[in-house]
C-alpha cells in the first residue's frame, strides 16, 4: 500500500498544510519517504465539523453495528500484512517480533471491545419504578444509562505506534462507547499511522457509516494538538505521553468557554520494593529478574520501575552489587526517536550529578547516531533520595534508582515522598505484606495497580485491569487507559423521567430485549420489568 502522506479527513486525503515534515529511522539516522503534510486549521476544523454530524448517526446506532465495526477494523489491520509491521519497525526502532506482537494486541483490544458492545451491560442501566401512592410524594419512573459524549481526539503515544495509536485501546473503546474519532497521529511514526487510519476509513465505509466517524491529522507542531483541543465540537481527549505535553492538553481543554475532560497518562516512576525475605538466598536472581524488567523494551514502557527500595542487609549489598554488574555488562539500545533519546540522556545526566549518587553504567558509550540510550543504574541512600527531587522523576529508558533505607521506618518515609504512580510493586511473603500494613495502605493512595512478587512491565488487557493513577501519572485516575472499563471515559449518564416506552433506549425498556444486566429498585437482574 502506497503512503500519500496526507491527512484523512472522513473519506478524503488533504495536503492543504504548507509545513511538511518526514518519518525518521532512529536506528540508521535517515529519513523515510514521503513528505507528510501538517493539517492547517482548515483541515483541523473540517475534522471536527464532520465529527459532529457523523455523532448524531453513531449515538443511535445499534450495539451490534457498533462491535460489527470494530471486528471490521480488526480485520482491516489484520489484511495491512507485513507492510504495517515493516513501516512500524522503520519508524520505531523497535523489533519484527515486538511489532507483531503489539499488532496482535492491537487486534485484540478491537475484539475486546466488540464482545463489550455485544453483551451490553457496560451502559449500567438503573431503573427506579414508579410509586404512583408513595406518601407524601409519588415516586416518578427514573431510568437511567450511560450514553455516547461524542467526538473525541486521541492522541498516538511514541512508544506503542500500534497499541497505542490510531487504532489502539483509546480509540477502540471510544468507538466501542458509539463516538467519532479524530486521531493526531505521533510524528515519529506517520507512516504507520496513515496505513491504519486508511484500513479505518475501510472498515467505516464497508460498515456504511458516516464520513466524519474517523479522520486522521498529521502535525509536528504543539499548535496543532492545541488547536485539535480547542476545537468547540471535541468533546474529550485521550492521551499518553510526557508530562509536559499532557499538562499543556488539559490546561487548554479546561481554559476553553466549555471545558472538557482530558484522560492523560503522563508517565510514572512505578516504585518497586523488596522486602528481606525476597533476597535470603536469592538476591542475583531477582537483580537479574528486575532488570530485564527495567531494560525490556530499552525501558520505554510506563510501567518501567524506575525506584528500588530496600533495608542495608548483607543480602540487599549482594541485590544492589548483581544489578550494577547487570547493567554494566548491558548493551546499550536505539530509543524510539533522537527526542526520546535526547530527554533520557539528559535527566541520566541529572540523576549521576547528584552528589553522594554512584553511577553504574554499561561499559559500552551509547552511539549517538543510532540514537541509543546507554542503560543504568543509580544508587543513592535514603538521605540523599529525599532531599533530591530529581532523582524522583522518571527517567523514561532503561534505568532505575536504588534507594538504600537503614530501617522500614526510612522506606515509610520515602515511600510518603513518591508522586501518583500507575504502578508499585511488592517482594517478599505473605507474613511480610501482613506484617506492611501501613506501607500498602499508602500504597493504594499512591498506585492505581499493586503487584506481589511479579514485575509491573507487561498490562493484560482484560476486565479487571487498571492502568492509571493519581497525579501526575494521569489527569484523572478513576479512570483506565486499558482494559474494558477504558470504555467509561467516552460516555456520559442520561437520566429518562416518565419517559414513553417507545422512546426509550432498547437497554431500558421493560422487556429488556438485549437481556443485559440491570439495576431495578436496588437488585440486579437480567429479567424484564
Amino acid at each position: 500500500m502506497l503512503i500519500q502522506g496526507k491527512n484523512l479527513i472522513g473519506f478524503a486525503q488533504s495536503g492543504r498544510g504548507a509545513k511538511t515534515f518526514q518519518g525518521f529511522n532512529p536506528r540508521t539516522a535517515s529519513a523515510l519517504e514521503p513528505l507528510f503534510h501538517e493539517a492547517d486549521q482548515s483541515e483541523i476544523d473540517h475534522a471536527l465539523e464532520l465529527a459532529a454530524k457523523a455523532a448524531v448517526t453513531l449515538r443511535a446506532l445499534s450495539a451490534e453495528k457498533r462491535a460489527d465495526f470494530l471486528l471490521a477494523i480488526r480485520d482491516e489491520i489484520l489484511a495491512l500484512g507485513d507492510v504495517l509491521v515493516e513501516r512500524a519497525v522503520q519508524e520505531s526502532g523497535l523489533d519484527t517480533a515486538r511489532l507483531t506482537g503489539e499488532r496482535d494486541r492491537t487486534t485484540n483490544q478491537l475484539k475486546l471491545f466488540a464482545d463489550i458492545v455485544k453483551e451490553g451491560s457496560w451502559v449500567d442501566a438503573r431503573i427506579d419504578t414508579p410509586l404512583p401512592d408513595r406518601k407524601p410524594l409519588p415516586r416518578p419512573d427514573i431510568r437511567r444509562m450511560l450514553r455516547p459524549i461524542g467526538p473525541v481526539a486521541v492522541f498516538g503515544a511514541s512508544n506503542f505506534p500500534l497499541a497505542f495509536s490510531v487504532a489502539g485501546g483509546d480509540t477502540a473503546s471510544a468507538f466501542a462507547a458509539g463516538n467519532p474519532v479524530v486521531v493526531k497521529g505521533h510524528p515519529a511514526h506517520p507512516g504507520t499511522s496513515e496505513l491504519v487510519a486508511a484500513a479505518i476509513v475501510k472498515a467505516v465505509k464497508s460498515q456504511g457509516l458516516p464520513e466524519g466517524t474517523f479522520s486522521l491529522l498529521h502535525g509536528t507542531s504543539p499548535e496543532v494538538s492545541l488547536a485539535v483541543v480547542r476545537h468547540p465540537e471535541t468533546r474529550a481527549v485521550a492521551f499518553t505521553g510526557s508530562g509536559k505535553a499532557g499538562r499543556a492538553l488539559f490546561d487548554t481543554a479546561a481554559q476553553r468557554p466549555h471545558p472538557i475532560p482530558v484522560y492523560a497518562e503522563m508517565g510514572s516512576t512505578n516504585p518497586f520494593f523488596v522486602m528481606p525475605s525476597a533476597i535470603q538466598g536469592k538476591a542475583p536472581a531477582l537483580a537479574e529478574a528486575l532488570f530485564k524488567s527495567v531494560t525490556l523494551g530499552v525501558g520505554q514502557f510506563c510501567t518501567c520501575p524506575g525506584l528500588v527500595f530496600g533495608v542495608e542487609s548483607e543480602d540487599f549489598s549482594s541485590f544492589v552489587q548483581k544489578l550494577g554488574e547487570c547493567f554494566e555488562q548491558a548493551t546499550p539500545g536505539t530509543m524510539l526517536n533522537a527526542g526520546v533519546a535526547k530527554g533520557y540522556d539528559q535527566r541520566f545526566h541529572s540523576a549521576s550529578s547528584v552528589k553522594s549518587v554512584t553511577t553504574r553504567k554499561s561499559a559500552n558509550a551509547a552511539a549517538i547516531e543510532r540514537t541509543e540510550g546507554q542503560p543504568g543504574v543509580f544508587v543513592a541512600n535514603a538521605a540523599t533520595w529525599l532531599v533530591n527531587h530529581t532523582l524522583h522523576e522518571e527517567i523514561f529508558g532503561p534505568a532505575t534508582v536504588v534507594v538504600r533505607c537503614a530501617s522500614a521506618a526510612e522506606v515509610m518515609q520515602c515511600a510518603e515522598k513518591i508522586d501518583g504512580t500507575l504502578t508499585a510493586t511488592i517482594h517478599g511473603n505473605a507474613d511480610e505484606l501482613a506484617a506492611n500494613g501501613a506501607l500498602i495502605d499508602l500504597l493504594t493512595r499512591k498506585a492505581g495497580r499493586l503487584i506481589f512478587n511479579g514485575f509491573p512491565t507487561g498490562v493484560e488487557v482484560g476486565y479487571a485491569m487498571h492502568h492509571g493513577g493519581p497525579y501526575p501519572a494521569t489527569s484523572d485516575e478513576k479512570f483506565t487507559s486499558v482494559g474494558s472499563a477504558a470504555i467509561l471515559r467516552f460516555a456520559r449518564p442520561v437520566c429518562y423521567q416518565n419517559f414513553p416506552e417507545s422512546l426509550l433506549p432498547p437497554e431500558l425498556r421493560k422487556a429488556n430485549p438485549r437481556g443485559i444486566l440491570r439495576n431495578i429498585d436496588g437488585l440486579l437482574t437480567r429479567d424484564p420489568l
